[in-house]
């Protein structure tokens, strides 16, 4: 009797036809959860975009609902009136209100700006969710870019300018480097998920 190779061994041509299907159960299993891994990730990715999105959102409600509140903290950091008593860099302090405006009008638009790349770029995820690796890679341009400029306010802005130039860090009523570095912590996070690399389409099919 005829026997044919299937798998690692041998098996009468009679079970041979078993095998194959058998064998195209398997398969189909494999890439169907290949698939779902696959959609399962790129959601991931997406729904973290979205919520930093969500985030800057109302951040930017906020200060529109609630200027006078944040504007006291931009106003208090540039005069830099609750440094420590003596401390001898007050020549860099600010008193020119208007600048208070410019300066909070400034950090405004940057909440602005990230919030629209980042919803930008949500929109676009979600799009390519279902389409090729290198496709969902590309839609990833806008989303990284909010979240780099949204990490930049923050490090540049916050901790950088007002943590060190005007010693915001001195202060024990308007000091807002934790809550600075908590978001650029968590934008990090999200940004390093986002920049993993995609898998590609070849590599999550099984063998036939």
């Amino acid at each position: 009797m005829a026997r044919y190779k299937c798998g690692n061994g041998h098996i009468p041509d009679s079970g041979q036809n078993a095998c194959l299907n058998l064998k195209r159960v398997i398969s189909g299993i494999l890439f169907r959860a290949g698939l779902a891994v696959h959609i399962i990730s790129r959601l991931s990715k997406t729904l973290l975009v979205a919520a930093s999105a969500f985030y800057y959102t109302l951040v930017v409600l906020n200060n529109l609902t609630d200027y006078d509140s944040n504007y006291q903290f931009v106003h208090h950091v540039l005069l830099m009136d609750s440094t420590f008593p003596g401390n001898h860099r007050m020549w860099r302090a600010i008193q020119p209100l208007w600048i208070h405006t410019a300066f909070y009008g400034l950090i405004m638009s940057w909440e602005v700006v990230s919030m629209l790349l980042i919803w930008a770029g949500t929109v676009r995820l979600l799009r390519a969710i279902g389409k090729t690796a290198t496709l969902f890679q590309s839609a990833k341009r806008l989303a990284i870019a909010g979240l780099t400029v949204g990490m930049l306010m923050w490090f540049a802005g916050f901790l950088t300018i007002g943590g060190e130039w005007f010693l915001m860090w001195q202060s024990q009523t308007w000091n807002g480097q934790d809550a600075a570095f908590r978001m650029f912590l968590v934008e990090g996070i999200v940004l390093l998920v986002l920049l993993t690399p995609e898998l590609d389409d070849h590599e999550r099919l099984p063998n036939s």
